[in-house]
């Protein structure tokens, strides 16, 4: 696992009520990096997070939007945050119901600009 990728998910791992982060391969799904709580299956939710990535993608640049930067899925446990990075690369957040949404967006897209 690269140090620098490590070093991109610290501060989000930091956030409250944060579950863990990741780097996705947009292509595959497969981990690159990752911090996570113990009974998250990283694996499974890289495989999804790419998906829907690669999903929401196509439907917004097919509305003519171009390409999607950010993605919040919300739910009554917390939240999945998916950001899409430079180099087919894809940053996902998990969080809990005490994480502050905006936080985190700023935290996901400043460490999407270090990326590039």
């Amino acid at each position: 696992m690269s140090r620098t990728y490590l070093t991109l998910l610290d501060p989000l791992t930091r956030l409250v009520g944060a579950r863990g982060a990741m780097i996705v391969s947009a292509e595959d799904g497969l981990v690159v990096a990752e911090f996570l709580m113990e009974n998250v299956k990283g694996s499974a939710l890289a495989a999804l997070a790419a998906s829907l990535a690669n999903r929401v993608a196509r439907v917004v640049e097919t509305s003519g939007r171009g390409a999607p930067r950010f993605m919040q899925l919300q739910a009554k446990g917390g939240s999945v945050f998916v950001a899409l990075a430079p180099a087919d690369l894809i940053l996902v957040l998990l969080t809990g119901p005490e994480t502050a949404a905006g936080a985190a967006r700023l935290e996901m897209l400043q460490a999407v600009e270090r990326m590039g």
